[in-house]
């Protein structure tokens, strides 16, 4: 089914489990290269991608005195990199394993004169296969992949929406390529007690940087274990009292057990008469119900009534 004309396309995981795993294979060695070239950034901002008008970008990276950056194009399906001295690589996206993508890349990488080397496991995965020995991960379908991309783009459009709402520390909407989703988390600005880690493949100090301060974070991501189709989530840490009995909107969002956050099915929102208007209000009663309960001081952190009321009326 070809799904181009319709803003919020039907994503089944069933349909490209396959292609999923090998994107996500060659989204983490791309995002490793960003890792490699980047200054460290509080909670690992310096690592992920941005959604771009055709795909998923690393932004400019810095290699001596030079700049270059990757761009996952999902429309025409092409790998490129660009330098700040001009020069213009890359190759076709298509069905490859994950040892000749990271093969390609580094071939690209020696024509530009980009040193760079990473480290070749893969994070937050269990049992993870080296990129360069991984013949294993090979599918791409292309339909599929853009599909993901035109999905990214409306949650990233949204999302940004609901960060503009905040004036405290928020992060920018940025695209995690560990686990793999979208995201944007809100700052109380206390610290957070230290969390326990134990993510797979990912130092417990990482992880343990990244939550150092109580955060309220939501997300987009394809879906996985027990939740089997892509969804929105929001979860508080550290998860104030009550937090799981919070009453959130809409109807179909629940908080799961196994996941420890609120879930809103992608095809709730997708749906949805008002889809912008149904993933705002998800977003805002989670947020809600994790400032509310922590004691946040909303009133230094977020705009004014006036304001959101004349940024809801261009949204609806």
């Amino acid at each position: 089914m070809n799904d181009h004309h319709t803003a919020w396309p039907e994503l089944p995981l069933a349909a490209w489990s396959d292609t999923y795993r090998t994107l996500h294979l060659w989204l983490q060695i791309v995002g490793k290269v960003r890792l490699a070239g980047s200054a460290w950034t509080n909670h690992s901002w310096h690592v992920t991608l941005y959604v771009t008008a055709r795909g998923l970008t690393t932004s400019p990276i810095a290699v001596d005195s030079r700049t270059f950056q990757i761009d996952f194009d999902f429309i025409d399906h092409r790998l490129a990199i660009q330098t700040s001295d001009g020069r213009d690589e890359g190759f076709a996206l298509e069905p490859m394993s994950v040892a000749t993508f990271y093969a390609r890349l580094m071939k690209e990488f020696e024509k530009l004169d980009v040193r760079l080397s990473i480290h070749p496991l893969p994070n937050e995965i269990e049992n993870p296969i080296r990129f360069d020995q991984d013949e294993e991960h090979r599918a791409y379908d292309a339909e599929y992949a853009n599909r993901f991309w035109r999905a990214l783009v409306q949650a990233d459009r949204v999302f940004k929406i609901f960060r503009a709402r905040f004036i405290g520390k928020v992060s920018p909407v940025h695209f995690f390529w560990g686990a793999p989703d979208l995201a944007v988390t809100r700052f109380s600005g206390r610290r957070a007690p230290t969390h326990p880690g134990g993510i797979p493949h990912l130092p417990d100090w990482v992880t343990r940087e990244a939550y150092s301060h109580e955060v309220s974070s939501c997300g987009f991501w394809p879906g996985g274990g027990a939740i089997a189709y892509p969804a929105f989530y929001s979860y508080a840490y550290p998860e104030p009292v009550g937090f799981t009995q919070a009453r959130v909107k809409p109807g179909a969002a629940f908080y799961s057990n196994d996941l420890r956050e609120f879930i809103l099915p992608y095809d709730a929102v997708r749906q949805s008469k008002w889809p912008d208007a149904a993933l705002l209000e998800f977003l805002q009663t989670t947020y809600e119900a994790a400032a509310n309960l922590a004691k946040w001081d909303r009133a230094s952190l977020e705009r004014g009534d006036s304001a959101i009321a004349a940024g809801l009326t261009r949204e609806t």
